[in-house]
């Protein structure tokens, strides 16, 4: 318990000035709380709830993202060591690209990517 000590002190005056500024905070407000607030897009009252479903339209959409982000995860560290690597690392990353590329034709053909 000797040195855990200094680290619960710090941390009990890390609490208790939370504590203190959220108070300070919540009395000093002059504006209503942000729980009576309806929310709203350019001063426009909303026309559905805040937690409304998404289309799953959005889903795929978030798919062909999120596959274009691993792959530029992926890509930063090869070009890193390509030259180290030699041309089979060149191999690799083209195969790579090329799986991914077949995501997005696939994605292509099954309208993922049509809007209307």
């Amino acid at each position: 318990m000797g040195d855990l000590a200094p680290a619960l002190v710090v941390l009990g005056i890390g609490v208790l000035l939370v504590i203190a500024l959220r108070t300070l905070a919540r009395a000093a407000a002059v504006a209503p709380p942000l729980e009576n607030v309806l929310p709203h897009a350019g001063g426009l009252p909303p026309l559905e709830h805040p937690v409304s479903r998404f289309h799953v339209r959005w889903y795929v959409v978030t798919m062909v993202f999120l596959a274009f982000d691993m792959e530029m995860i992926f890509m930063y560290p090869w070009t890193l060591v390509v030259v180290q690597r030699g041309p089979a690392s060149v191999v690799e990353m083209f195969g790579f690209l090329a799986l991914l590329m077949a995501g997005v034709v696939y994605a292509w053909r099954e309208g993922a990517l049509r809007w209307t």
